[in-house]
């Protein structure tokens, strides 16, 4: 028998199993075929993500729609003291998944956040939320936390949430150009077209 005991976001958790048991996380994943779509090795940590003005939660694949996502979610995972991470969003299945010849759509980028704290990171590309076409059914929308090494300066053009060139973006290019290694946290939600769509291309307004 095993033992766990984790604090993570304020509570308190204890993991108890016989053995190597199976990782809920990483099986999602690999389940969901985000291993090898957009990530060679999974996450093992699952971020807590809540969306405070529709409150849902993510939940490893469970299914959201565009409007409960609508606006900036909150987020938290184990982190380590001092250290920085990197939080990247994206869907693997632009403009659809049996067609993603846009993959990846960037939705979210946070360099340099101290522990858990988003609000006080980097802003690499603001949040976007879910915009999948009419008639292309689910699409995965993944979040990953990447520990950095140390503090990163990037080379990124900041995109604003009102900038939608962000197709046929190589997470795993980004991720090898500044050396964040594997993702330590993860989670991730399906989403397929509602009424609130037409909304968010509407506000796609700046293409600079």
């Amino acid at each position: 028998m095993v033992l766990r005991v984790t604090v993570m976001c304020g509570v308190l958790a204890l993991v108890m199993g016989i053995g190597q048991a199976a990782n809920p996380t990483s099986d999602a994943f690999t389940r969901n075929e985000i291993v090898p779509d957009l990530i060679e090795i999974a996450p093992e940590q699952t971020i807590k993500i809540t969306y405070p003005e529709s409150d849902v939660e993510v939940s490893l694949g469970n299914q959201l729609t565009p409007t409960q996502v609508r606006s900036r979610p909150k987020l938290c995972w184990e982190e380590e003291p001092n250290a920085l991470y990197t939080l990247l969003m994206a869907d693997p299945d632009a403009p659809s998944r049996s067609n993603p010849e846009m993959r990846s759509w960037k939705h979210w980028v946070v360099g340099n956040i101290p522990g858990a704290n988003v609000e006080s990171g980097e802003v690499l590309a603001d949040y976007v939320g879910s915009g999948p076409p009419q008639g292309t059914g689910l699409h995965r929308y993944v979040f990953l936390v990447y520990k950095q090494q140390d503090r990163v300066t990037f080379n990124e053009t900041a995109l604003s949430s009102r900038n939608p060139n962000r197709g046929k973006w190589n997470p795993a290019q980004f991720v090898k150009q500044y050396e964040l290694g594997n993702p330590v946290a993860g989670n991730f939600y399906q989403a397929q077209y509602d009424d609130y769509v037409p909304e968010l291309y509407a506000t796609f307004t700046d293409t600079t």
